[in-house]
């Protein structure tokens, strides 16, 4: 019989190591949590030395903002990058990509990111404001402009959304919650999305 070749888990390209730390990172954080998880753990996982991780990361915080950039800011950017781009109206886009994409999250890696900062974040104030700096102010931020769109060209009217557009993504949120907690009881997060976003629109629509 002929060998079969095996693959190392992480190839040793050099350019490829901190994006494979941080992957090894979202693992052990995501099975021990922040506060128990090691760095020589992490480097174990990763298939590295320690030292060479801390080459790259400083602290465990650093390695933790690497996980929320890998798992959670390349999501927001390419989502403002489509609404930047869109050719859709903007009711067209709420019920369509803006749907599909919070339909996404519960249950995904970003839902455990999210996990562990309602868990641990209040003791680690500096990690919640990453967080808030650049995925949700920045979310937020795009909703706005983009409500603000919408009433430009006529589609929308002001309303205390265009204040507050947490309220857009709350059902998101809820949903995303629904799952970790009550994790037997069955919720159709995917109907209770769409069935919010049709309640924002039937108020916000001019």
């Amino acid at each position: 019989m002929s060998a079969v070749p095996t693959e190392p888990r992480y190839q040793r390209r050099k350019e490829d190591r901190p994006k494979e730390i941080a992957e090894a990172a979202f693992e052990v954080f995501a099975e021990k949590g922040y506060a128990a998880a090691r760095v020589d753990e992490v480097a174990k996982r990763a298939g590295v030395s320690k030292g060479l991780t801390y080459l790259y990361f400083k602290t465990k915080e650093e390695l933790f903002k690497a996980v929320i950039r890998g798992v959670v800011v390349r999501r927001i950017d390419s989502l403002i990058d489509e609404v930047d781009s869109t050719e859709l109206t903007a009711e067209a886009f709420l019920r369509g990509p803006m749907v599909a994409f919070m339909q996404r999250i519960p249950g995904s890696r970003i839902s455990i990111v999210l996990r562990l900062l309602i868990a641990e974040g209040h003791r680690h104030p500096d990690l919640l404001e990453y967080y808030y700096e650049n995925v949700v102010g920045r979310g937020l931020a795009m909703l706005r402009r983009f409500l603000e769109r919408g009433i430009e060209t006529g589609e929308f009217r002001r309303t205390a959304v265009n204040d507050m557009p947490q309220l857009i993504v709350a059902p998101m949120l809820l949903s995303a919650i629904w799952k970790m907690v009550f994790v037997k009881r069955s919720l159709d997060t995917d109907r209770l999305i769409e069935a919010h976003m049709d309640m924002i629109l039937e108020h916000i629509k001019a």
